[in-house]
């Protein structure tokens, strides 16, 4: 069955070109033009990936609520923000609301595809019979990489996709550093220093959220991150 990816777009131009380019890639595509339409969309069935615009008709930030509410209805989703606003800011927005990437519109449509690609991989990888990141146990910390889920002195801690994959990096191997290189080929995807930044701290936020006290993710300067038990 064809992966079904949602482009939420409200410019008629730019929708039909990314719709025409990814579904050449062998994906079915479902396109809306605002924030309502998709919302009573996915309240039927969410997509297997969205792809959103920030700016959406005369909501200046529309896909931010778009995304909040994405992420309210399933935290694994996959969520890619393609916007033409390419301040820090807004990418390190979408990031806090739990995005696994952000392209600004000057991309190329190959590679939105690669992106878009390296998302589900990282997602067939976890429903793999032989995965890797079938269970692993740190201390408090038990990974599950069949359901796909992440908890804490056995609270759940409800991470989406780039997160998981960072924890499990990190937590395969504790007391050895990942630098941001490491943790993007982990990811299977490609991201620049500050939104791996903006990542791990999203990450560190979820766990104190359960603990307090919650210090495992060490940050070594210049160097990268370590899990430490």
């Amino acid at each position: 069955m064809k992966k079904q990816i949602a482009i939420v777009e409200d410019e008629p131009a730019l929708r039909e070109n990314y719709s025409a380019a990814l579904a050449r890639q062998g994906y079915s595509i479902k396109a809306y033009g605002n924030r309502r339409t998709a919302m009573q969309a996915f309240g039927i069935r969410l997509p297997d990936l969205a792809i959103i615009d920030i700016s959406l008709e005369d909501e200046a930030e529309g896909g931010f609520d778009l995304c909040r509410d994405l992420r309210a209805l399933s935290a694994e989703l996959p969520i890619i923000f393609l916007t033409a606003r390419d301040s820090e800011l807004d990418a390190v927005s979408g990031l806090r609301l739990g995005a696994d990437d952000f392209l600004t519109k000057d991309v190329s449509l190959a590679h939105l595809a690669a992106r878009v690609a390296a998302l589900f991989r990282r997602i067939d990888a976890l429903r793999r019979p032989d995965s890797a990141v079938d269970l692993i146990r740190r201390g408090a910390l038990t990974i599950d990489g069949e359901k796909m889920q992440t908890t804490w002195n056995g609270t759940p801690v409800t991470l989406s996709l780039t997160e998981f994959w960072i924890v499990h990096a990190l937590a395969r191997n504790p007391g050895h550093v990942k630098n941001r290189q490491q943790l993007m080929d982990a990811a299977n995807v490609v991201l620049d220093d500050n939104t791996i930044t903006s990542h791990v701290k999203r990450v560190r936020r979820k766990f104190q959220q359960v603990d307090a006290a919650f210090d495992a993710i060490q940050t070594v300067y210049g160097m990268g991150y370590r899990w430490v038990e």
